[in-house]
Formats: C-alpha cells, structure tokens, sequence
C-alpha cells in the first residue's frame, strides 16, 4: 500500500474514533482481553471501520450512525482473533480454503502455514499454488517458504528440490512471512553452503527463520544450530528444551497437535521456573481433520495450557499477541486496538474460550459455532490431481524381507511412541525362514514399506515396525508421509499391503485400511495425494473411518494414521524408513534392516 493510501487509511480511522464519521461495527458493552497490557477491561466498546479498529473505550456512542451494525456482548470477552504460530494445511488433509472455514468458526482468525508438504512434490510452483489460495482467505494466511526440499539431500527422494534461488524468489512475493522450519539441523551446524544461503536470503528480506532442532541434544551442536538464526523452534518436547531456546533467542512454540502433545512439559518452564511468558507462542503443527471438526483448533491449544496451570490471559497472549509480535505483523493483528484488523471472538468464559461470535477483517463470519461465508471455489490444474505414478501393479512379493540366509538376525526396527513424533531405534531378534523375515503379531512386528510414486520408478524399501499393535490380517496405507511423500504402508499380510499400495494408485492418493481383503475404510485425497477438495466435515468423516479401522486391525495409538505419516520423516530421530532404505536419523545414515547377531 503506498503512502498516500495509507494516509486516507488513518485518516478514515480517526474520523470514526472522533465521531465526525460513523462506523460500520460497533461492538458494545465487552469484558476486553488487552494482551498488550495483560489486563480485562469491563464495559469496553469497539468501533470498526471497513475492516479495521478504531475505536476502543468506555463508550462508542459517538461512532454509531443510522447504518452502523451493533452487536452487544453482553458482558461477555472480547478476545483477539487467535492465530496458529506454526502448522501444515496438508497435514489435516485439506485445502487451505477448507482448512481456513473449519478453523474459523473455533476463532482461528490467523494461520502461518508451512507447504513443506506439496513443495516435496511440486517444488516451487506448488507453494505459488498454496500462497495464491491463502490470499484469497477472509482470515489471514500468512506462508512460509519450504527450507529443506529434501529434508535430508542423499537419504530420501523428493518430487521436486528446491533452493536458495527459490527462497530469493519466493521472499518477494506478497504474502510470504517468512522461511519454514529448517529441518536440516545436522547442515546448520555443520555450516552447509545451502542450508545457509536460504537463512541469508530470508533475513536479507528482513523475515522471520523458522526452526526445527528435532533431537535432545543441547550441547555444542543446539549451541550451532542457534547461531546459525532459526529464530523459533516447534521441536521441543521437554522442559529443558524450552529453556534452552529462550535463553538463546529463539521463541518456544509449544505444540498440541492431533498427536504431538508437547505443551505440558514444556510449559513447566513458565509456570513452575518463571521464565518470561512473552517468549512462548502456541502453535498446532499437524492438525488432522476429525481433531479440527471435533474439538477445535487454536482455542484447543489455550484450553490445554491454561488446564496446565497458565493464567488464561497469559495463554491468550501465547496464541495472540506473542505470535504476531514474532513474525512482525502486531501493527496488523494479535490485539485489540486501533489501526489493527478486527478480528476478535466474543466468548462468555475465557477458560472454555469457545466462540459465539467470530469477527475478522470487521466482518462476523462466524455465530453460535456455524459459518456465516462461502467458502471460495477453487480449481486444481491436471498436474495437481495426477499426482501418484507406481511403475506397475504390485504384488505380495513386492514387500517381502528376504535375508541373506536362513537363521537368526537381530532386526533394526522402527519403535512408535505414542503422542509424540520421535520414535525408537529398537533392535530385536528374528528368525529368516526360506529366505525372508515374515511379521509376528504375538510380538507386534509388522511390516513397513516405502512405494516410490512421485517419479513412476520401482523403488520398494521394507523395514519393521512395532507399536502399532496391528492382530488382524490387514494393511494400512497412505500418501500422506512426511516428507517425502511417497507411499507408505504397514501391514501383517504382503498381499493386502500390496492391495493397499494398487488402491491408493487407483484413487490418486489418501488414506486406506484393508483387513481380510476388504477396504474398510478410506479418504481419497487426490490434491498432490495430500489433500481432498471436499470440506472438513466429509473428509473428518473418512478419516474417522480410516481411524475406526486401525482399530478394527487392532490398532489402539491415538492417532495412528498421523503416527504412520511421520514413519518415513527422516529428520527427526531415531529410525525412519524412506524410499531409500532404513535411516537412522541420529547419525543421517542408512543402515540394514538386518545385521548379524553379536556373539
């Protein structure tokens, strides 16, 4: 916006708050949520004009004329928009405009989206196709550019790369807030030419470095990674490592996605060590459509800190004003005052934080939990749903483990940790019969494999997996694999994985389970193979369905489709399986499957 239009701007604003003109919004009578001083402020009014603030005080009388709409709070609080300091649209399975109506209505007048997701598949164009629809948003969408297209260069094969080139690029366009989580912590401190000339590029464009520092590690290596400038950091999962990032610089982004619950540890730094709550913000992550529907969003995450003993302003300020401060936008959003969007729900307890009234951009577009707007239409060109090439039509013998000769082995075997995103590096003995390994339900070994689909080449990678609790003779597949996104699936039987990967193909993507050669359940998700173009409710639906399958097999994680989507997440430690072979995410190498016991 040039000069002269910014100064109509507050010019219009300021003949609003002396009354010369009146307002198009006038909200009355609220318990006001200040998070820029910490206080509730009662009887407070708010005028709007066009989408932004005006006034606030005691009493907008004087701003309201013949046209003006007034909403009277009743007493209840006015709470700024809240906003997500970190998630993937992809992860919940929807498209940005599906992703934005069903998190509206919970308050969510703000999100900052990383498409690391489609940039593995598409690369730079796919990001353009995301940050063209987030614009088009009656909340805001802020994007961040994808850092590490591939995560780990040599351990995994992506669709698409992308480099600092892109970054310079994408840094210029409108909309972009900054650079997404820089998951290759091993070439931060290790001073890679590429990871560094992204971080150059973003703060040259003076904008925010995301972070992603995913092991425990607090020594000279987190030491490395913090002067290399990731300015946040989402991975922690202990108190300690809460610590760690504020006292080095970084914001704590404390996480409650759909299976990730790393608030409450980390969140001790606050309540229990008084750490200055200014340096903490909320964020989501992954947030899987039937949580989004069901539960909510945002305002879940402010819920489950303030049960955790965060003062309720406090926790507001976490999803509101310390977010929009981090990434440089509190002259637009993140609190109630003049010259800032109005964007703000109005709620009758601040603990439960559930929405009557939604407001964003001084429009109600969100009453008694139902949306008052249509979502946008948007079309998908051809390369977007043609996304899953297979070099052919697989078969049981596609997903064997064959060793090298029958006997004893000690398998390296990939362990889930319910609720959490790191997994175990579990060593376990096995016996080869007929030249392979075969799954043991007795002792929850399943198979795991990784089907390369971005390329149509004929790479099968077969590892073990145990957690799942998998009793049936079934299989589960997904195009959702973080973050590559290859085709993964786990299995007790290789001819219903086999069953599973040929439907997957089939449907251009999703979410499948087959038990006993039926399909049970299954969410097509033919954008990029990661998305449905079908809204939240529907899609929520399926991938209850999907859930309530994992069940039907035996399955009993929370989450278990979100659990099988980071199996192949290279980056964060301690073994992943990739289209490459069984990764060891410590040390960034491939190691066999099966070694020979020791002696």
């Amino acid at each position: 916006m040039n000069t002269e239009a910014l100064a109509r701007r507050t010019r219009g604003l300021v003949a609003v708050a002396m009354g010369r003109e009146p307002a198009d919004l006038v909200i009355r009578n609220g318990r006001w949520v200040c998070v820029q001083s910490g206080e509730i402020v009662p009887g407070t009014d708010v005028a709007v004009r066009q989408k932004r603030i005006a006034y606030v005080g005691p009493d907008a009388a004087h701003t309201i004329g013949d046209r003006t709409q007034v909403i009277d709070a009743a007493g209840k609080y006015l709470v700024p928009g809240l906003l997500d300091a970190h998630m993937h649209v992809e992860s919940g399975m929807l498209t940005v405009s599906a992703f934005a109506f069903a998190a509206a209505r919970w308050g969510t007048t703000g999100m900052f989206v990383d498409p690391h997701e489609i940039a593995n598949i598409f690369g730079l164009k796919g990001v353009r196709l995301m940050l063209d629809e987030a614009r088009r948003q009656p909340i805001h969408v802020w994007v961040q550019m994808p850092s590490c297209v591939p995560s780990a260069p040599g351990l995994e094969t992506p669709g698409a790369a992308i480099g600092p080139e892109d970054v310079a690029t994408a840094m210029a366009w409108d909309g972009m807030i900054g650079l997404g989580e820089m998951m290759n912590f091993p070439g931060v401190f290790n001073g890679d030419e590429k990871m560094h000339a992204e971080m150059a590029a973003t703060r040259q464009a003076g904008k925010v470095i995301g972070g992603h520092y995913a092991v425990p590690d607090l020594g000279l290596a987190f030491h490395g990674y913090a002067a290399g400038g990731p300015e946040d950091d989402h991975e922690g999962t202990r108190r300690a490592d809460a610590v760690a990032r504020v006292r080095q610089g970084m914001k704590a982004m404390l996480r409650l996605g759909s299976s990730w619950h790393d608030v409450a540890r980390q969140v001790r730094a606050v309540t229990e060590g008084g750490l200055d709550p200014r340096h903490f913000l909320l964020c989501t992550d992954d947030c899987h459509a039937e949580t989004l529907v069901n539960d909510g969003h945002v305002d879940r995450v402010v819920r489950h800190a303030i049960a955790q003993g965060v003062p309720p302003v406090t926790a507001v300020q976490m999803a509101t004003i310390n977010t929009a401060t981090h990434f440089g936008v509190a002259r637009d959003v993140g609190l109630i005052a003049p010259g800032r969007y109005a964007d703000l729900l109005i709620t009758p307890s601040l603990t439960e934080l559930a929405a009557e009234t939604v407001i964003a951009g001084g429009r109600v577009i969100a009453e008694g939990g139902q949306l008052r707007y249509e979502r946008p239409a948007i079309s998908y060109p051809d390369w977007v749903t043609g996304s899953v090439h297979l070099p052919r039509r697989l078969a049981a013998a596609d997903f064997r483990l064959t060793a090298p000769a029958d006997g004893p082995w000690t398998a390296n075997v990939i362990g889930v940790i319910e609720n959490q995103a790191p997994s175990r590096h579990l060593r376990i003995a096995v016996t080869a019969r007929n030249g392979e390994v075969s799954t043991d339900r007795g002792r929850d070994l399943a198979k795991i494999a990784v089907v390369a689909r971005h390329k149509g080449t004929s790479g099968i990678q077969v590892g073990l997996v145990q957690g799942f609790g998998l009793t049936a003779t079934c299989a589960i597949g997904t195009t959702v694999a973080h973050d590559c996104h290859h085709l993964v699936v786990v299995g007790t039987d290789e001819s219903h994985m086999a069953l599973a990967a040929n439907r997957l193909a089939e449907i251009g993507g999703g979410q499948i389970v087959v038990k006993e050669g039926a399909v049970i359940g299954m969410v097509e998700l033919p954008i990029a193979g990661l998305m449905s173009g079908e809204p939240a409710q529907t899609v929520a639906h399926k991938a209850a369905g999907v859930l309530e399958g994992f069940r039907a097999c035996g399955c009993r994680l929370n989450n278990p489709n979100m659990q099988l989507s980071l199996m192949a997440l290279v980056v964060i430690p301690q073994l992943r399986i990739s289209d490459q072979g069984l990764v060891d995410a410590e040390r960034f190498a491939v190691i066999p499957v099966l070694e020979k016991p020791a002696p």
